[in-house]
């Protein structure tokens, strides 16, 4: 009897899929799946695994570790066969490293550069920076962090350091299921490091993220370009990257702002490590910047550098950070000199980097100013981005002179 009588024709063959598989509600090429698009999982998939994945039609796209309680359940590592496995990790990191060191050469003018950028390098929720001998390393997903002790030593033996800390934010710990006793503990509080022929002091304990920003690093070196003989102010200037770069490349004055007390200690110190005059001021950048304009003070080369301020797609706290980005830039272009630079930065992932030229324009616009962009830039070849995953372009640097 042939199988299309009855109707059996019309039943569909089951699917041979891997375990321990995921299967979307939804068609994805993007490297992070929230658990809103997951549809049916196998029962042997457990957090931390690394599982294979299929899209709503049953079709093959790729393997990712999985988390049930993480707000992103899947992060793809993969999309072609054959299941990651240590070697294949080791061999990921290996391909890392010598991005840094074999193709762009880093180690020829710095020891601070980032040597794994999560998604970006196949291995979603790992950060590592190299800062002299130290890995600093950032952890957002419980399947990493199973599997970093095993890492560690291989990224060591890849970059030529010694000493690693390990940070993980107290909410991610939370929400990814990493527990305190998960995170290796590390005695490393300090590490010098040199960057084109400046020094900075990196303090772990009271440094932002990885503690230090190699991605400006680039941008700090064209920076002190643009400032010799210069009168330069440097607002959010955390640890005093911009404002050391801008004096040792022969600014006249240089004068650097932030709210973090311990940021501006830090600065000062790193000042001092490269013997350059600079004025590190402890205040609000909006309120002092208001009382600059009250007592008629510009300055040649401005550059505006603050913290993430849109972190969040919620209506009201996205509104509310893109007005402090409008807010800031307003106030920083009243300060410019007639013909002076301008720099402004967002490292906000969130917005655009046609939005944030779209804002930074409409500002001056509506103070009768324009700006006469001459480039457009963002983070060096060691933050490299993926094809799939826009949001990874963070950082969105404008230089312009304002006529």
């Amino acid at each position: 009897m042939s199988d299309t009588m009855g109707g059996l024709s019309n039943i569909p063959a089951p699917i041979a899929r891997e375990k321990p598989w995921v299967q979307l509600k939804t068609f994805t090429s993007k490297p992070n799946i929230f658990r809103s698009m997951v549809g049916e999982v196998s029962p042997d998939a457990r957090q931390g695994d690394v599982v294979s994945a299929y899209d709503k039609q049953g079709s093959f796209i790729g393997y990712g570790f999985w988390n049930a309680g993480a707000p992103i359940a899947l992060r793809i590592l993969k999309a072609t066969p054959g299941k990651p496995d240590d070697a294949w990790f080791e061999q990921a990191i290996r391909r890392a490293a010598a991005l840094r060191k074999d193709l762009l050469k880093l180690d020829a003018d710095t020891d601070a550069y980032r040597v794994v950028n999560g998604d970006a390098d196949f291995l979603s929720g790992l950060i590592v920076d190299r800062l002299g001998d130290v890995l600093s390393i950032e952890v957002s997903s419980l399947g990493v962090m199973r599997r970093l002790p095993r890492w560690i030593p291989i990224l060591h033996d890849a970059v030529g350091t010694k000493r690693e800390i390990v940070q993980i934010d107290p909410h991610v710990a939370r929400i990814e299921g990493i527990m305190p006793t998960d995170i290796p503990k590390s005695a490393v509080r300090f590490v010098k490091i040199k960057e084109f022929g400046m020094i900075q002091e990196v303090d772990f304990a009271e440094g932002h993220k990885t503690g230090f920003f190699c991605d400006q690093r680039d941008n700090r070196r064209r920076f002190g370009a643009l400032a010799k003989g210069l009168k330069v102010l440097d607002l959010c200037c955390y640890s005093g990257g911009f404002s050391i770069a801008a004096k040792l490349a022969g600014a006249t004055e240089v004068t650097g702002v932030d709210l973090d007390e311990k940021a501006i200690e830090m600065a000062k110190r790193n000042a001092n490590l490269n013997n350059a005059r600079v004025e590190f001021v402890h205040a609000d950048a909006f309120s002092w910047i208001r009382q600059m304009q009250k007592n008629g003070k510009t300055w040649d080369l401005v550059l505006c550098d603050p913290p993430k301020f849109v972190d969040s797609r919620d209506e009201e706290f996205e509104a509310e950070g893109l007005k402090k980005y409008n807010d800031l830039n307003v106030l920083a272009m009243q300060i410019v000199a007639p013909g002076g630079v301008f720099v402004t930065c967002s490292c906000s992932g969130l917005v655009s980097a046609e939005a944030f030229e779209d804002l930074v324009s409409k500002a001056a616009h509506r103070y009768q100013k324009r700006l006469q962009i001459f480039d457009r830039t963002g983070p060096g070849g060691d933050h490299p981005n993926i094809s799939n995953h826009p949001e990874g372009r963070y950082l969105k640097v404008l230089w312009s002179r304002i006529g």
